[in-house]
C-alpha cells in the first residue's frame, strides 16, 4: 500500500507530541513536514517542543517551521493551564538536534506541496490558523494539491474552552470558519471523540513495559497530563485528543463518521468558537465534512503503543 503524504500543523503540547509519533512511525503514513502555530503555548515554544519530540524520538529528515504567532483576528490564547509553562512541561528535555526550518509554515506548505506528486492530506491538531492563512493566499494549489483535511477540533456537544467552543476552535473561530467553508475535504474529530480514549492507568503501564527513553518520556507527558487534567476537569485520566486525526488515516475504519453540515459560530456571546454539528438534518443545509462521532479505543491505545515501540527501537533504544 502506498503510504498517505501528510503536513502535520500542530501546536505541541502533549497530544500533539504523540500525534508526531505516531504519523512518523506508521508505515501507512509519509511525513512530509511538520509546521507549528501558536494555541498551547506561544509559536516560539510550540517549534521548540515539535523540534524537542523529533529529537526525541529520532525523527529525521523531516523539515519543521513556525507559523503563525496568533489567529488571523484579535488576541490569542493559551492552554497554560493544560499544557504548563512549556506547552510540553513533564519530562525534562536537552537542547533539541532537529533544527527550525528557515521558511515560515505558509511557505513550506506552499513549496511541498508543490513538490510532491500527488495530492497530500494536512492534518490540523492546533488552531486553524496556518491552514485558512494558506488557503487564502493560496486557493487554486489548495484545491489542486490538498487531497483532504482531517483535523482535530470542536465537537458535537460541549466545548473545553468555553462551555459552548473547544480550545482549537476558539482560539481562531475565523479561521475555522474558512477552512469549513472551502469546499475541501475535511474531516473533524472533535470532544465528542477525544473524550472515549483516556489514556487510563493501563496505558501507562504498557509504555512502562516498553522499557526505552522515550517510552518513559511518554509515560513522564501523560503523567503531567493527568494531572493538569485531573486538577482543571476533575477528568480521572486525560483524553488523548490529536492523534485520532492520524489514527482514522491509517485505520479509517477506527472511528465512526457521519457526513453532516458543521458552522462555526463567530459572534455569539457565549456560544464564539462553536462548532454547530447538524446531526439530524434539522437545518436543511448541505453537508460540508465527515464528523466523527465513535472510535475503536482498544485499537487505537494499539496504534499509539506500537509507535513508541517502533521509534524505539529504530534509534536504537531497544
Amino acid at each position: 500500500m502506498t503510504p498517505i503524504p501528510v503536513i502535520l500543523d500542530c501546536d505541541p503540547g502533549h497530544d500533539d507530541a504523540f500525534t508526531i509519533l505516531l504519523a512518523a512511525a506508521h508505515p501507512s503514513v509519509e511525513l512530509l513536514a511538520i509546521t507549528t502555530v501558536a494555541g498551547n503555548a506561544t509559536v516560539e515554544k510550540t517549534s521548540l517542543n515539535a523540534r524537542r519530540v523529533c529529537t526525541a524520538a529520532g525523527i529525521r529528515g523531516v523539515p519543521v517551521a513556525a507559523g503563525l504567532a496568533g489567529p488571523l483576528h484579535g488576541a490569542g490564547i493559551v492552554a497554560r493551564n493544560i499544557h504548563g509553562e512549556s506547552g510540553l512541561d513533564g519530562p525534562g528535555f536537552g537542547e533539541p538536534t532537529v533544527p527550525l526550518d528557515p521558511r515560515d509554515a505558509i511557505t513550506l506548505l506552499r513549496e511541498t506541496l508543490l513538490a510532491h506528486p500527488g495530492p497530500v492530506t494536512l492534518v490540523p491538531t492546533g488552531p486553524l490558523s496556518n491552514i485558512a492563512a494558506f488557503l487564502l493566499a493560496h486557493p487554486g494549489l489548495a484545491a489542486e494539491r490538498v487531497d483532504r483535511i482531517v483535523l482535530m477540533g470542536g465537537s458535537t456537544g460541549r466545548g473545553n474552552r468555553t462551555p459552548a467552543a473547544e480550545f482549537n476552535i476558539a482560539a481562531d473561530p475565523e479561521a475555522a470558519d474558512i477552512v469549513f467553508s472551502s469546499g475541501l475535504d475535511v474531516t473533524m474529530i472533535g470532544l465528542n471523540v477525544s473524550h472515549q480514549v483516556p489514556a487510563a492507568p493501563g496505558v501507562l503501564t504498557r509504555l512502562e513495559a516498553l522499557g526505552t527513553p522515550l517510552a518513559r518520556l511518554c509515560v513522564e507527558l501523560l503523567t503531567y497530563f493527568g494531572t493538569t487534567y485531573r486538577e482543571v476537569f476533575g477528568l480521572a485520566a486525560p483524553p488523548m485528543h490529536d492523534p485520532l486525526t492520524v489514527a482514522h488515516l491509517v485505520d479509517p475504519d477506527l472511528i465512526t463518521t457521519v457526513r453532516a453540515p458543521v458552522a462555526v459560530e463567530l459572534t455569539g456571546t457565549h456560544t464564539r468558537g462553536a462548532t454547530v454539528v447538524d446531526l439530524d438534518g434539522v437545518t436543511g443545509r448541505p453537508a460540508n465534512a465527515r464528523v466523527g462521532t465513535a472510535v475503536d479505543a482498544p485499537a487505537f491505545w494499539d496504534l499509539i503503543v506500537d509507535a513508541v515501540r517502533v521509534l524505539g527501537e529504530r534509534s536504537g533504544e531497544s
